[in-house]
């Protein structure tokens, strides 16, 4: 491909980033979608041939897994700097407002997980790895290609009318209950990414293993408390002393938010992934666990908006790469190795698993509708419904894939790219009239309790 050829492909695709979401927001159509379908298109075309990806060649493997890993971490950087709730493990009255959260990640994420490992490995014959590492690829919800239905941003929720001044850990946020249906989802991606990654590291054990419960003990303690201990502590230690360098630092020339400098998010998501990687710790947690520590200084600052609207328009970016070159592989063999089996699963996991447990989990003994952090029956339904598949699985798949050789690899990348294609569709087109439903209904002020 010649380089007039590659710069403009790149300027078309950008210009179609840029105006699509203007474009399509009245719409019951996704940016994603038409991303995703202007990758399969061009596919088939010989423009995109030095683009095409091999995943059972391990350097492309080592690119999807890198361009994945950096897009999913500027979505959670851009996640937790968007949520307006506080969350303050010293002050144990946030927490319950956090009830549909905690209730995602506990009982529907390992609860998912099981059912199509389970599916995976009894109806379908899979080996026990193999089928761990399907559940665990794609049971997380996605940050990046959820942002139809996640929070508008910093201060989107609170009031203008509610004073600056006052202690992180009180602060009211006021929400409807689309509002508490974003809220739910954006927090459950923020940090479900990094809470799926001890199953792909048990699938992973497993292989090496050669049985199930070879390791169990390392797996519990290390891969499933360890390192998401060390992950959050690493992403609050570096989060708070940011914060407080940008804020209150005695030198005028290190106070960075009075200065307006929005790079200090980019600079943070880089340094909290990488620490945290570095001490073994899960770094998608420690970004995500950074992001929420760096909002709590000074929670009404204009200076959040401004690094939340610059890490905005660099996951945009991302997202175009990934959905463009996933369009491409659709066109070029990815979905080779797809038969019933995996369509049988994608279709389980987007219409049947995921809102059946997703539902449950947060039907049974429910907080109070009025209270922040309450869903009423049809907040509970839009929550366990848009359970989004994305560029998180495939990072996973990438990752898993070139740790340890898997058997049926090739059918499990058919899988995982059929399933995120059908969320994409499915959630992409749903999406629009179901918020706008949402947030016609006429409800109460949530109680700050």
């Amino acid at each position: 491909m010649s380089a007039e050829v590659i710069f403009l492909l790149g300027g078309v695709c950008l210009l179609l980033a840029v105006a699509l979401p203007t474009l399509l927001h009245r719409y019951a159509v996704s940016p994603a979608m038409v991303l995703l379908l202007t990758g399969v298109v061009l596919g088939f075309t010989p423009l995109t041939d030095p683009l095409v990806v091999d995943v059972t060649d391990p350097d492309h493997l080592l690119v999807v897994e890198h361009v994945t890993e950096l897009t999913v971490i500027v979505a959670l950087m851009g996640v937790g700097l968007a949520i307006d709730r506080p969350l303050d493990l010293l002050h144990p009255s946030t927490w319950r407002r956090w009830s549909p959260t905690w209730r995602l990640l506990a009982i529907a994420l390992p609860v998912t997980i099981g059912l199509v490992s389970l599916v995976g490995w009894a109806a379908f014959g899979l080996a026990p790895a193999t089928a761990i590492l399907l559940g665990a690829v794609l049971s997380p919800t996605d940050p990046v290609l959820a942002s139809d239905v996640q929070v508008g941003g910093p201060g989107s929720s609170i009031d203008d009318d509610e004073p600056d001044e006052v202690p992180y850990s009180t602060d009211p946020t006021s929400v409807d209950e689309a509002g508490e249906v974003r809220f739910a989802l954006t927090s459950e991606a923020g940090l479900n990414d990094g809470l799926a990654f001890p199953f792909v590291h048990l699938a992973v054990l497993v292989v090496a293993g050669g049985s199930f419960w070879a390791g169990a003990g390392e797996w519990l303690g290390w891969y499933l408390v360890g390192k998401v201990v060390i992950g959050v502590l690493v992403g609050v230690l570096l989060g708070r002393g940011l914060g407080a360098l940008a804020f209150r630092s005695r030198s005028e020339s290190l106070r960075l938010a009075e200065q307006g400098e929005p790079l200090l998010a980019l600079a943070a998501l880089l340094t909290a992934y990488g620490a945290a990687e570095l001490v073994n710790g899960y770094g998608f947690l420690a970004v995500f666990a950074c992001a929420m520590a760096l909002r709590s200084a000074e929670h009404r600052h204009e200076y959040h908006r401004s690094m939340h609207e610059v890490v905005q328009r660099l996951e945009r970016l991302f997202t175009l790469v990934v959905l463009l070159l996933l369009g491409v592989a659709f066109s070029s063999g990815l979905l080779s190795g797809l038969d019933w089996r995996g369509v049988t699963i994608g279709v389980l996991l987007v219409f049947v698993f995921r809102p059946a447990v997703a539902w449950a989990s947060l039907a049974v003994l429910p907080r109070r509708d009025p209270l922040a952090g309450g869903l009423d029956t049809g907040g509970r339904f839009a929550v366990a419904f848009f359970g989004i598949r994305g560029v998180g699985s495939l990072y996973y798949m990438a990752w898993a894939t070139h740790e340890a050789e898997f058997s049926d690899a090739g059918w499990v990348w058919s899988t995982v790219g059929f399933t995120v294609a059908l969320s994409v569709i499915v959630h992409g087109i749903a999406a629009t009239p179901v918020m706008r439903r949402l947030e016609a209904e006429p409800t109460g002020d949530r109680q700050d309790g």
